[in-house]
């Protein structure tokens, strides 16, 4: 049996990348899907190829950092599906920059999206699950949260923050049976991230390069934070909350130097 049969889940940030694949994955296995995106082509373009496969889904354009498009996307979910029973905070910002070059406008901006943005869905999403007396929200962390990787000042600390927030909300929300848990992803090969390095001047072959500082010898693929999440979703980890699990580490006393 499908491990999301009869689910709701909301996913921002789901109109690529690792959001996309999270949907796509919690779709195969029986959920009804609310993409979500700040860019309408992309979310929308997701949601007709899930539902043209048969499965359930539609989308809802958001920005995360608005409290008014936060509450539009969950109460969407609601109309359409009649609940959520799950919510991943996947939507996330990671512009370059170290302690000393990152501008007080980026840092807000980052704050706003990876950090802000989660805590309003929450609260909204919140709402509806108090009355089912059940959830599960998924935060999608990063590993530089430990390591603090000094070209992504911003990014790191805004994750570290998340990390508090999960485990705040999970000892509050024990009281609905809610569960709060969180995913540090490691070094994660999107299209975005493709486009960045490009932009960075690594050239054509720079995964060549990168696997060669990866513990597995590759970098991680949608498929595996998909994979992490459909366990938090469901009920195999019904009595796990406030746990933050790690799919990739750096090796200990090393940081990345991409």
């Amino acid at each position: 049996m499908p491990r999301l049969k009869d689910r709701i889940a909301v996913i921002t940030g789901s109109g690529a990348g690792m959001g996309e694949g999270i949907a796509r994955l919690f779709a195969e296995e029986g959920a009804s899907v609310v993409i979500s995106d700040l860019d309408k082509h992309t979310g929308a373009a997701v949601a007709a190829s899930i539902a043209a496969q048969g499965h359930q889904a539609v989308f809802q354009h958001a920005d995360v950092r608005i409290e008014a498009e936060c509450r539009a996307l969950i109460d969407r979910a609601v109309k359409v599906f009649g609940r959520i029973d799950i919510l991943v905070n996947n939507a996330g910002v990671s512009p370059r920059g170290n302690v000393e070059t990152t501008k007080l406008k980026t840092w807000d901006n980052v704050f706003a999206v990876n950090f802000r943005g989660p805590f309003i869905c929450i609260q909204q999403a919140v709402t509806y699950m108090k009355n089912e007396q059940s959830g599960s929200i998924i935060n999608i962390g990063s590993v530089n949260a430990y390591i603090g990787e000094p070209k992504l000042t911003a990014y790191s600390a805004s994750k570290g923050a998340l990390m508090t927030l999960t485990k705040n909300s999970a000892q509050y929300l024990n009281r609905y049976r809610i569960r709060v848990n969180q995913l540090n992803v490691g070094w994660t090969l999107t299209p975005n991230e493709n486009v960045v390095k490009l932009q960075e001047g690594k050239g054509e072959n720079w995964i060549d390069e990168a696997v060669k500082t990866r513990p597995f010898g590759r970098l991680l693929l949608p498929r595996d934070i998909a994979l992490a999440a459909l366990y938090f979703a469901s009920d195999e980890s019904a009595a796990i909350t406030g746990s933050v699990l790690d799919l990739e580490q750096y090796p200990v006393g090393s940081l990345p130097n991409w």
